[in-house]
């Protein structure tokens, strides 16, 4: 009898440990973060772009998955200078013409100079082999990082998407779709 007694106690051991294992894996794969990081891009300034993009490309090393999300100034970096889309309203061609049209035309946050601190930067990137901005994007859709560009924010300024860059994996995407990324990502950015 005693041998029963201690079968049975470790029959009910391993099925304690089996249903452990199974609630352990339910909770890594409800609440762990995956490998992903996911980024405002805010700003559509020359600076803050490269940076935005230096960290997006540098991340692809590190994580599994980068997602940007281009919101409000941002979004006018994305617009293919070479596109010109028909039948916009009054307000929409004021915003295209008063916008920068593409990566080419994004001026420095700061010491813009009139555009002189522009040009000296982007001479200084070429002396020294940085990328530019155009390559940078470039690159982050070769390997991968993934543009989610703000519906509301093309509305407001009357961008459609016919008009943006041809990039291998770019969406319009609401706020919401950010935040899903966001709250399932390791880490988040604000550029």
């Amino acid at each position: 009898m005693a041998t029963d007694v201690s079968a049975l106690t470790i029959e009910q051991l391993q099925q304690q440990i089996e249903s452990l294992r199974e609630e352990l894996e339910e909770i890594k794969s409800s609440s762990l973060p995956e490998d992903k990081l996911s980024m405002v891009v805010f700003s559509g300034d020359l600076d803050k772009l490269l940076a935005a993009f230096i960290i997006a490309t540098g991340a692809m090393a590190m994580y599994e998955e980068v997602v940007m999300f281009f919101t409000f100034w941002a979004t006018a970096a994305l617009r293919d200078p070479n596109k010109n889309p028909k039948g916009k309203d009054f307000m929409s061609k004021m915003f295209g013409a008063m916008l920068p049209k593409g990566a080419g035309k994004v001026v420095l946050s700061k010491m813009n100079m009139g555009g002189m601190g522009t040009n000296m930067l982007k001479g200084l990137m070429q002396k020294k082999n940085v990328m530019s901005l155009d390559k940078l994007i470039k690159q982050a859709g070769d390997s991968g990082v993934k543009i989610y560009v703000c519906q509301m924010s093309m509305d407001l300024m009357g961008f459609t998407q016919e008009e943006l860059i041809d990039y291998p994996d770019m969406k319009p995407a609401g706020v919401a779709k950010f935040l899903q990324e966001a709250g399932s990502s390791k880490a988040s950015l604000f550029i």
